[in-house]
């Protein structure tokens, strides 16, 4: 990233909500997020981190956090659901994407999603900085674009 670029997020406030339902992946989500946004210029005193107890819960901390004061620039959520023996992770990926969504759209501050949504245990550790890359990673490259693009 050229220094102009890490200059313009100097100073941007990012909250990240993370689930801990799977411990070990919503910390290798955490690093890939915190690694994308320090290397773009973002301070680690100006991102704070938030953990939550699975990810149905990232909504409703996600719109307390956009509404409080000061206003962070971006959220950025993460976690991860994985299909059990029913449909109730599908269910989830609903909620937790529409209220995302929501929260994005009321507040207009950018919500962007770091959620994995897997059929296996083995599928999340993969988009959780093994062979598929990293979803937090992911998520906080694409929060820094919508807020160069929105101007925040």
């Amino acid at each position: 990233m050229s220094n102009t670029l890490a200059r313009a997020y100097r100073g941007k406030r990012v909250v990240l909500i993370a689930s801990q339902f799977h411990p070990s992946i919503g910390r290798a989500l955490v690093r890939g997020a915190t690694t994308v946004l320090s290397r773009a210029g973002v301070s680690r005193v100006r991102v704070r981190l938030l953990w939550v107890p699975g990810a149905f819960e990232l909504p409703v901390i996600a719109a307390r956090v956009a509404r409080s004061r000061p206003q962070p620039h971006a959220v950025i959520a993460l976690g991860a659901l994985v299909r059990g023996d029913t449909p109730q992770y599908e269910v989830l990926a609903h909620a937790v994407a529409n209220g995302l969504t929501r929260v994005a759209v009321e507040t207009g501050v950018p919500v962007t999603f770091g959620v994995i949504v897997a059929t296996t245990l083995a599928q999340a550790k993969a988009r959780a900085g093994g062979s598929m890359g990293n979803r937090g990673a992911e998520a906080a490259e694409a929060a820094l674009e919508v807020m160069r693009l929105t101007g925040v």
